[in-house]
């Protein structure tokens, strides 16, 4: 018998579900992070690896019988980066004489995207820490939007809506801005109660510039108003991702799944972001994805197969 493995790595866990040549699912398991650009190769292989033995000890099956193995993984994005993490991982694999057929690795957007349409055109918005989006047409070419990370881009993200509320709550501090309820609640959650403990903060601790957006949005929900401009300017940031998208794919009716806790769980965010996509895009249908991103992965690799 013949098998499959997809993975979806991630900055806190990675995946890994074991399926037939069919899809059909027969194990999944977890392990540690996977963002090679961070951890490196080196651990990263040793993540992969420990998934891969993890899926053969419980059917008890050696290393010839996996097909193909895909990992979806954050910092894959360029090709050139994926090739890295494939050479090294077989290379990896070599110095303890293992062979593994079929090793690849793509961009966790790109098996989330898979997984939402089960392999058919649609199109995913991702607002997490970061925000991205991407959109596959009927021809089969895969369109992104943003993507562009925290220092020009990630607009409608949890680290942009951070830092524009520890830009209110600075000018609240000194004089320059309005009264917000948010620098009461950063200093209940955070201790920050001053400028000099702001600065400490952000600058000498490390401070998750997008850790107070639960925070932003709580403001937002009892009627903060400066809470409120920053959700309305952020929603309108992603707004403009999807009318990018659209015209890209050209299609009559666009289906969008979302992908990120900030969009996918219901809150003030994610109603007024609704919204607004029904007022300014009427073409646009909001889906639940069809499969998690680790079986989009499986289905990537099964198309590999086909291709390969």
């Amino acid at each position: 018998m013949s098998f499959l493995i997809g993975i979806d790595g991630g900055g806190t866990k990675t995946h890994a579900v074991l399926t037939d040549l069919q899809g059909e699912k027969l194990f999944e398991c977890f392990a540690g992070p996977s963002n090679f650009l961070i951890l490196g190769t080196a651990k990263v292989s040793e993540t992969i690896l420990e998934l891969i033995d993890s899926c053969s000890n419980y059917l008890n099956f050696s290393y010839g019988d996996i097909s193909a193995v895909l990992l979806g993984t954050t910092g894959a994005g360029r090709r050139s980066d994926a090739g890295l993490l494939e050479n090294d991982f077989q290379s990896f694999l070599q110095k303890k004489n293992i062979s593994i057929k079929n090793f690849r690795v793509e961009s966790d957007a790109r098996i989330a995207l898979e997984g939402a349409f089960s392999g058919k055109p649609g199109s995913i918005l991702i607002a997490g820490t970061g925000s991205i989006m991407f959109g596959k047409d009927k021809a089969g070419n895969v369109h992104r939007v943003g993507g562009f990370g925290r220092f020009i881009g990630d607009e409608g993200s949890g680290y942009s809506i951070g830092k524009k509320a520890l830009t209110a709550i600075a000018k609240s501090f000194d004089g320059r801005g309005e009264k917000t309820i948010l620098s009461e609640l950063i200093s209940e959650n955070f201790g920050i109660s001053s400028s000099e403990k702001l600065i400490t903060e952000v600058y000498k601790n490390n401070f998750d510039i997008a850790s107070p957006t639960p925070l932003v949005l709580l403001a937002a929900e009892i009627g903060d108003k400066t809470a409120v401009e920053i959700i309305d300017s952020e929603t309108d940031e992603l707004i403009l991702h999807i009318i990018a998208m659209n015209k890209m794919i050209c299609e009559e009716v666009m289906s969008i799944a979302f992908i990120g806790g900030i969009l996918s769980s219901k809150n003030f965010y994610s109603d007024l972001f609704t919204k607004k996509i029904k007022e300014q895009i009427p073409n646009c249908r909001v889906k639940p994805p069809d499969y998690p991103p680790e079986y989009g992965a499986v289905l990537m690799a099964q198309e590999y197969l086909k291709t390969n």
